[in-house]
């Protein structure tokens, strides 16, 4: 039989825990506990989980995992691999619920990440709600400054939640840029409140050059033809003044990279990224074909607004970097960029399929028509099968 329990908050020990101790065969537990006896034996997870499938059947088990073993825990990855009638899980106090009761926080406006040992950031639950709670690492401060670099700090309030349920424990709002009186191997959470509304996606809501923009209708088409998923990655070519990404973030939650040559767009696209909020996004300076290679993970999703015609010589390699059924997407206005497409794609045997929108617009009582530009968007699916 295993039974797994949590030790609630606070040093690596079993004071916290309400059972009878004695009454196991075998305690196991993490490296890190400070508690030793005969019947004790610490582990790292690997080999814990080795030890509980070949002995659970047999003995009293006793697994110790730290804080709640529902909450982001090796415990709750262990109940799943024993036949439900062999274990019973004894829950304890989280970090999240020990520091929602310290700062009075209603779990109806917060959500909940972890970042400790992983480099993956769920945008569906970040910056949601009212408050995020992010389990962290030592790593985990360089991340954050990463994923809020665009994002102004006076419109959030960091909290550090360090040592909880220690004697030392500190609970208080910090400077992101500037922790070095923490010790971050030791543990510790975040808090972050965010203190803004993002505005909407009119094109009067964006910087722009000259006007040059991706209309709203059009960047509609396209964002919902590029079919966007949830945290996939996004390449914007020529992103002009970032529209098509932001709102990309914005509606799906993906994950950005801009591609933009012209400085003056530069400038634009990032106070535009600071306007709307957006996380986890990399802008990027200079000729876009120079710049590729200096990504290492590839894209789910390539959208091509600009860039002229050397981005266009290499759409054979875009398409190489394409994960398996990925989409590229890309918006055209002239016919010769049209033609020199159409044949890159047929001389390297890329299936693709063109559309072509015209759009008018009537404004006020529909007195007066408004045509926008014929563009053609072509639309290429990855398919190695």
């Amino acid at each position: 039989m295993l039974t797994i329990a949590g030790n609630g908050m606070g040093d690596y020990t079993f004071n916290n825990i309400s059972l009878d101790l004695t009454s196991f065969d075998i305690i196991v537990c993490d490296e890190n506990f400070k508690e030793d006896g005969k019947n004790i034996l610490k582990f790292n997870y690997k080999y814990i989980k080795q030890y509980i499938l070949d002995n659970y059947k047999d003995k009293n088990l006793l697994y110790v995992v730290t804080g709640s073993p529902f909450f982001y825990s090796a415990g709750n990855l262990m109940a799943q691999k024993i036949p439900k009638e062999y274990v019973k899980i004894i829950d304890n106090i989280s970090c999240e619920q020990y520091i929602q009761q310290k700062m009075l926080i209603s779990g109806n406006y917060m959500e909940s990440i972890t970042l400790h040992g992983r480099n993956i950031l769920d945008l569906t639950r970040f910056l949601t709600n009212r408050y995020t709670f992010i389990l962290c690492d030592k790593n985990t401060i360089d991340k954050l400054r990463f994923f809020l670099q665009y994002i102004d700090k006076s419109k959030l309030n960091i909290t550090i939640g360090y040592k909880l349920g220690y004697e030392d424990e500190v609970i208080e709002q910090i400077n992101i840029d500037d922790v070095s009186k923490y010790d971050l191997t030791q543990p510790y959470v975040i808090i972050i409140e965010t203190l803004f509304t993002r505005p909407k996606s009119e094109d009067k809501d964006f910087i722009t050059q000259n006007g040059m923009i991706t209309k709203k209708y059009k960047r509609d088409l396209s964002l919902q033809n590029l079919d966007l998923e949830p945290n996939q990655i996004l390449w914007d070519i020529g992103a002009g003044s970032g529209s098509c990404a932001i709102e990309a973030y914005k509606r799906y939650k993906v994950k950005t990279i801009l591609f933009e040559k012209q400085p003056q767009r530069v400038e634009n696209i990032k106070i535009n990224l600071q306007n709307h909020f957006v996380c986890e996004t990399k802008l990027l300076e200079g000729n876009a074909e120079d710049l590729f290679n200096t990504i290492e993970q590839n894209p789910q999703r390539i959208f091509i607004g600009g860039g002229g015609e050397k981005v266009i010589q290499k759409l054979p390699y875009l398409y190489d970097r394409l994960d398996d059924n990925g989409i590229l997407l890309i918006n055209i206005v002239t016919l010769k960029h049209l033609a020199l497409i159409i044949d890159i794609l047929n001389n390297n045997k890329i299936n693709y399929e063109i559309i072509s929108i015209n759009l008018t617009i009537y404004k006020g009582n529909l007195n007066m028509a408004e045509p926008q530009r014929e563009m053609y968007q072509i639309k290429i699916i990855k398919n190695t099968l």
